[in-house]
């Protein structure tokens, strides 16, 4: 496997711009796509991305682009940094683009509405391209604890574990160290389910419960995450790693998880309307993907009663206090 020395990241919103710094803080060439021309100018002048890492200082091997094709030009690695739920329309128009024989990363983490595919599929099904050139990045990566270059990690996962080992060296910096993985599948819906679980440890916060309430809701949000994982090929210990106990513990604890706080405004009693406003006019990315992972619960036979009271507040006129009251009083069972 041909080594990584330059790479495209098509998404200069927060992860996009903390993944993009990694990789040049590791020596690679970066060339970051930004849809808007005023975020690449302040990002190539003054090396600053202040709409979504402001006071970050951007290394001089980033620079950025408001022309895909200019980025994606000779890239060994093409990393896409777009939500979820828009990877498969933006993924389209830069398909012709890709250079042939690059590594294609997602940085989402979701499952998409209506055809109920993981991210990686999403990209081999638009891209055309074998499963051995996708790789998935997941674990514990709040973006902005990452710009400031504390200390974290993160799984680095590819059905190829050549090609998994080349990305790895191309993103490891003496703050952000990577591991690999061939276990795609349960890497992603680690991913997937934790932004779910993070709503509903936000709801209960805002409820004003405690560390009891969260711990248990991580405990059992983790336990029907890894049932579906598992259901679908995944590797049980997969969920008990940075993809998934890492991912989840930091997602649902942190002020800086856009999910969890979000949960946190629907617990204090705001309609969904009232915190996408708050946050600025975006939807955590578990308010869409909790539908799209009950149903893929649904089709393979998998309960899951966290996930489902999430999308019933998000989506059915569910209250958070209606949510937990259901939850707590379920019928008892072994663990």
């Amino acid at each position: 496997m041909r080594e990584v020395r330059r790479v495209a990241v098509l998404g200069a919103g927060s992860w996009g711009t903390a993944f993009a710094k990694v990789m040049a803080d590791s020596g690679r060439e970066v060339v970051l796509w930004a849809r808007r021309p005023e975020v690449a100018a302040s990002i190539n002048e003054r090396h600053t991305n202040p709409d979504y890492m402001p006071g970050v200082e951007l290394p001089a091997l980033l620079t950025a682009t408001g022309n895909a094709a200019t980025a994606l030009d000779g890239a060994d690695a093409v990393v896409l940094a777009v939500p979820s739920q828009t990877l498969r329309a933006n993924l389209e128009t830069w398909r012709d683009m890709l250079p042939p024989g690059s590594t294609l990363v997602s940085l989402a983490k979701g499952v998409e509405l209506g055809t109920l595919k993981r991210m990686s599929e999403v990209i081999i099904d638009v891209a055309g391209v074998a499963p051995d050139r996708v790789a998935v990045v997941s674990g514990p990566n709040l973006a902005r604890e990452i710009a400031a270059e504390e200390p974290t990690a993160t799984v680095i996962a590819c059905s190829d574990h050549d090609r998994a080992v080349a990305f790895q060296h191309a993103c490891t910096t003496g703050y952000f160290k990577s591991y690999t993985n061939t276990d795609v599948i349960g890497c992603e819906l680690g991913g997937a389910g934790k932004n779910v679980i993070a709503l509903a440890c936000g709801m209960a916060a805002g409820m004003g419960y405690g560390h009891n309430t969260l711990a248990s809701l991580i405990t059992r949000g983790l336990a029907e995450t890894a049932r579906l994982g598992v259901e679908l090929g995944a590797d049980p210990l997969t969920f008990a790693g940075l993809a998934g106990l890492g991912d989840l513990v930091a997602t649902c604890s942190s002020p800086l998880s856009r999910n969890r706080t979000f949960g946190e405004r629907l617990g204090r009693g705001e309609t969904l309307a009232q915190a996408e406003a708050a946050n600025h006019g975006q939807v955590a990315e578990g308010v869409k993907s909790c539908t799209s992972i009950c149903e893929l619960g649904e089709r393979h036979g998998v309960e899951l009663p966290i996930a489902d009271a999430v999308r019933r507040v998000c989506h059915e006129g569910l209250s958070a206090a209606e949510m937990g009251k259901e939850l707590i009083t379920r019928a008892p069972r072994p663990e």
